[in-house]
């Protein structure tokens, strides 16, 4: 079963909501003025009064803490009652949900040190691969590269094809993509950099990590390597030659994720590594590159049916499902609209993440995070890419 991980959440939808904090330049006592001033500026009186501040800290803190555990316990214990009624067919009302929001801390600030504290040693940053390291990959693991299309409406064409015989509506597609990509992505446009340094793997239409492409080549590889054939079989000269190769690679490629067992972290491990790099390149292939966008959104949609869901999944609903995961996101999306109103995001995440994410924050139901979602979506959607998409279906 396809997993998303929950954090990816704070990554996408912090993007939907625009706005920067204005930066602050540092003053003496703040947490970025440089150590040695501070040393030069500590005297005993300031050291004494820092530390009857950190006590005071430390116990506010603590406090806050002990609430805040009792919270996030409750939201743990509601969801595995959730699960478990989910099994056994039995109705989920709104006891089975925390009604009540996030504790949240009011107390005070830690303080600033006067006194210089040892340096910790610098944490190993991890180094996230960009497109080209995917290119590199392909070619030194499977001496392959991808087939890239002569200009992104020809991609966007392929997938709107593949899209549609799949069962993807045409709103579902082209929403998920506008609020994926900001309404104007390429096929192979990455999500987010800071400087010249790629922020995370997710890549395309809608935004497939590493991990989504080993795990779709693991469940549907077969799928792939079927319509792949096809395609090959119906080739002839050069071109027969060059799609005959990329099915060799495929095949090898569906082996290797099919290798391990059917585990979101077994499938992140290979996908951290760069016979996974190489194995993401598939994404930027014009053949393969459509299946593997399509089934990310319609596995969402097969999950959806086989529990007896038989309505049509709006655009946000599909996206719900395709950020958190699908067990997740069915959670929210079967919800009766009264509900929805009532029910605090909080039940959905855990604790860090929820922290981490304003916009779950600040949209505080799931009546609010869907709403914020579609109306980014209206207003993406009206943009080139978007409608050069909903063009191609």
């Amino acid at each position: 079963m396809l997993h998303q991980p929950i954090r990816k959440v704070a990554l996408i939808l912090a993007c939907v909501v625009s706005g920067a904090s204005p930066s602050l330049a540092a003053e003496p006592g703040s947490a970025t003025a440089p150590r040695e001033a501070l040393a030069q500026m500590a005297s005993p009186d300031a050291i004494a009064e820092y530390r009857r501040r950190l006590a005071e800290y430390q116990q506010a803190r603590a406090e806050f803490d002990q609430e805040a555990g009792a919270y996030w316990k409750a939201i743990s214990d509601r969801r595995r009652i959730r699960n478990a009624k989910r099994r056994d067919r039995q109705p989920i009302g709104l006891d089975d949900y925390v009604l009540e929001q996030p504790p949240v801390y009011t107390g005070p600030k830690r303080p600033v040190n006067p006194e210089p504290e040892p340096e910790g040693e610098p944490r190993e940053r991890k180094y996230i691969p960009v497109v080209a390291d995917l290119l590199k990959a392909a070619q030194e693991h499977f001496q392959w590269s991808p087939q890239r299309p002569t200009n992104d409406t020809d991609f966007k064409r392929a997938y709107a094809r593949f899209a549609a015989a799949a069962g993807l509506t045409r709103e579902q597609a082209v929403r998920v993509y506008a609020f994926e990509t900001g309404g104007n992505g390429r096929h192979d446009s990455q999500s987010g950099f800071k400087g010249n340094r790629a922020i995370s793997t997710a890549i395309g239409y809608n935004q497939l990590l590493t991990t989504n492409t080993v795990e779709l080549l693991a469940e549907q590889g077969p799928l792939f390597i079927r319509l792949l054939g096809e395609r090959s079989a119906q080739a002839s000269g050069p071109g027969r030659a060059a799609m005959e190769h990329k099915l060799a690679v495929l095949k090898k490629m569906v082996a290797i994720a099919r290798s391990v067992p059917d585990d979101w972290s077994a499938h992140e491990k290979i996908g951290n590594t760069e016979q996974g790099w190489a194995m993401h390149a598939m994404v930027l292939d014009i053949d393969v590159g459509p299946m593997l966008q399509t089934h990310k959104l319609l596995t969402s949609v097969v999950f959806a049916r086989t529990k007896g869901y038989t309505r049509p999944l709006s655009a946000a609903e599909l996206e719900m499902m395709n950020l958190t995961g699908d067990g997740t996101g069915y959670d929210m999306v079967t919800m009766p609209m009264d509900m929805r109103e009532q029910v605090p995001t909080a039940n959905f995440f855990q604790r860090g993440g929820y922290e981490r994410n304003p916009v779950a924050v600040r949209h505080n139901t799931v009546a609010k995070l869907l709403a914020v979602t579609d109306s980014r979506m209206d207003s993406l959607s009206s943009l080139a890419g978007a409608k050069e998409l909903a063009a191609a279906f």
